[in-house]
């Protein structure tokens, strides 16, 4: 090995460790700016906080560092989802793993119940993500562009599960009661989160738990009203059609 080889071994030795804390730095800054904007969303609102803001509460001193990792909003808003889809989707899996290999078919309160209890997650302290979603379906009117964020793999087998438990309604009408129900049940996460952390809970969490579940598993079996109507296109349909 000639000396200039060694040299320039020893050289790219010395630089590697260093490349490594940058990337380490970046990470730990694009992640220190992507939990503040999701606490500041979730207690302000989405389009009400400036992105300079976001910054300065995350302890930047550039003024333009939430655009030079995230580039906008939107791209923020995105990311924040699919941090938070990990965890999402480990539990959803795990619920839905559990309800397949039970001993006995699964329910449709034991569908709705992995549902709630995989959103319930991000019900700890350090998490802003409910009030967040929950501010987003306000603002932009529901949740499309957060769903594509979700792996479909995931997606797909929650809603063929939701298929063969409801098979008396049609995929157009159960997409549109999913939506409600992962809505109505976002809310009052959200709105439980907030009283809990207030002490102005009016039952026991767990008990309100449970109540939410069949609540909403209750809605999700309701006979339709009658003859029904042509229906968009909603994630549920999308989800079949794609897992077929």
């Amino acid at each position: 090995m000639s000396n200039a080889t060694k040299v320039a071994d020893r050289d790219l030795a010395r630089l590697a460790p260093g490349r490594d804390r940058t990337n380490v730095r970046g990470e730990a800054t694009r992640e220190q700016i992507l939990l503040t904007a999701e606490r500041l969303f979730a207690e302000r609102g989405i389009q009400a906080v400036p992105l300079r803001d976001i910054g300065l509460a995350a302890d930047q001193k550039n003024k333009f560092a939430v655009q030079y990792h995230f580039g906008n909003r939107d791209n923020l808003v995105r990311a924040i989802a699919e941090y938070r889809a990990r965890t999402l989707i480990d539990s959803y899996d795990q619920l839905i793993a559990d309800l397949v290999t039970a001993g006995s078919p699964p329910s449709v309160i034991d569908w709705v119940r992995a549902l709630v209890k995989a959103l319930a997650v991000n019900l700890a302290d350090e998490s802003h993500f409910l009030p967040f979603v929950s501010r987003y379906i306000i603002e932009r009117g529901g949740y499309a562009g957060l769903d594509e964020t979700m792996p479909k793999g995931s997606i797909s087998t929650l809603m063929v599960l939701a298929q063969r438990l409801l098979p008396d309604l049609t995929v157009e009408l159960l997409s549109e009661r999913w939506e409600i129900l992962f809505t109505s049940a976002v809310h009052a996460l959200a709105r439980y989160q907030i009283a809990h952390k207030s002490g102005q809970l009016r039952a026991p969490l767990d008990y309100l738990l449970e109540d939410l579940v069949r609540t909403l598993a209750a809605g999700l079996q309701v006979p339709p009203p009658g003859d029904e109507p042509e229906l968009g296109r909603g994630v549920l349909r999308s989800a079949i059609s794609n897992s077929r």
